[in-house]
């Protein structure tokens, strides 16, 4: 119960979503515990699992993955190896499971766990302090914003100046819209061609979000100036980019996105000369994952050019994955499925050396995968080794909207890594993952 309600201090790699877990579904989850050990002359390990970690604190849980985390913890605890003496509940040791005795040995025994808890205790490294803290700075910075003034009334002639120059500098720095009609005579509908639709479309979703923006930013310098009425929405606006925030507005019609004012400006500007490049050079051979705003359109259409050109139902089949040498480039595209780019690695790395998936560095973060193979295939075809499915996020919040498939409108899909060394519920405690903007 305490493992999984201090996870929470920990932000995204602790859950997806903070839970409300309560001492309700700990005295429901004790009850249980002694009814079935009172009632059997064995312990009912697989029935204890279901009721505590899928309906008692289960049922608060809404995402698949934090699912799979919550059974992860409780599997350190109902297990019939906490029977034997000397079982451990963290690597170092300091956490276990104490010997039978009186009601003053086991105080003496709380009294020597330290009085600061280590990520280990959770599953997690020690990075996650580091994680921790940016959260709680990031918690109270936020708090501090809110508690100044918001309207524009308020601004100052220098704020007034401030807002102007960014506006006039961001108009400055978006490329134009997209020309759709040109791209599409460039890029008709294919049969055998998805590629061709993912990138219309997506032209289309960028087109909205610069119009909105560039629209937006002019009719900021105006009201700034006098000319129009200073709207809600434009002192919304005003009040984010003196923040260094993106607007609300531009929200509603953007890709998520984590990064301040200044950062998104810049990915923006790189993901409409990725698309350029595109409509005049044709699809590269590697593409940014990240780059596309809807990613799930572009994998779709992935599968779609290969079940057309081997004549198998889409719904068979099913993703490999091929991660290659840190240095290889590759020049043009795979006979089947494509090269992607831009995912990153959180709460472990990559061995190129070994191929395999090992524990993060000391005060290391995040590191960039080299580029992977991404592969449909045949559900029959798949080879089973061992491997760690890591979900891949768009952005490190890792949190969104809960979609009709019970995932998360952040998450992507899952990537098999392999991983030699440990089972999977090692890296599903520490929680591991893939993010397309860190």
């Amino acid at each position: 119960h305490a493992v999984v309600q201090e996870r929470r201090q920990y932000g995204s790699i602790g859950w997806n979503i903070e839970y409300e877990f309560n001492n309700s579904d700990l005295h429901i989850s004790l009850h249980q515990l002694r009814y079935f050990l009172d009632t059997h002359s064995y312990v009912p390990y697989q029935a204890l699992v279901y009721l505590t970690g899928e309906c008692n604190y289960g049922g608060r849980v809404t995402d698949d993955h934090d699912r799979r985390t919550l059974l992860a913890i409780l599997s350190d605890f109902y297990t019939e190896e906490i029977l034997e003496d000397g079982y451990k509940f963290s690597p170092s040791g300091e956490y276990y499971a104490p010997m039978d005795g009186s009601h003053a040995e086991y105080a003496e025994y709380i009294e020597q766990l330290p009085n600061v808890q280590k990520p280990e205790v959770f599953g997690l490294n020690n990075n996650a302090d580091i994680i921790k803290d940016q959260e709680e700075a990031f918690n109270i910075f936020s708090a501090a914003l809110l508690t100044q003034q918001s309207s524009i009334s308020s601004v100052t002639d220098s704020k007034n100046r401030i807002v102007d120059e960014q506006a006039e500098d961001i108009l400055r720095k978006l490329p134009p819209n997209f020309d759709i009609e040109a791209a599409y005579e460039k890029y008709p509908v294919q049969y055998g061609e998805s590629m061709n639709t993912v990138l219309v479309q997506e032209l289309s979703r960028f087109n909205d979000l610069l119009s909105v923006i560039r629209s937006s930013l002019s009719n900021l310098r105006r009201a700034i100036r006098g000319e129009v009425v200073m709207s809600a929405l434009l002192e919304d606006v005003a009040s984010s980019m003196f923040d260094s925030q993106i607007p609300s507005l531009w929200h509603s019609k953007s890709y998520p996105s984590l990064k301040p004012l200044g950062g998104y400006i810049q990915d923006l500007v790189k993901r409409c000369d990725f698309f350029n490049d595109w409509i005049a050079n044709g699809p590269p051979a590697v593409f940014w994952l990240g780059g596309f705003y809807f990613t799930q359109s572009f994998l779709t259409g992935v599968k779609q050019n290969y079940a057309r050109k081997h004549m198998i139902e889409i719904d068979h089949l099913t993703w490999e994955f091929n991660i290659l040498p840190p240095n290889e480039v590759p020049s043009s595209p795979p006979p089947d499925g494509c090269y992607v780019r831009g995912i990153f690695l959180e709460c472990a790395r990559w061995d190129s050396q070994y191929q395999r998936l090992v524990d993060s560095e000391p005060k290391k973060l995040f590191e960039e995968l080299p580029i992977l193979h991404f592969r449909p295939l045949s559900s029959s075809q798949v080879e089973d080794y061992p491997h760690y499915p890591a979900p891949l996020y768009k952005t490190a919040e890792r949190r969104g909207e809960l979609s009709t498939t019970g995932h998360s409108t952040n998450f992507v899909m899952d990537v098999k890594i392999p991983s030699e060394d440990y089972e999977e519920k090692y890296w599903v405690k520490k929680g591991v993952a893939l993010l397309l903007s860190p």
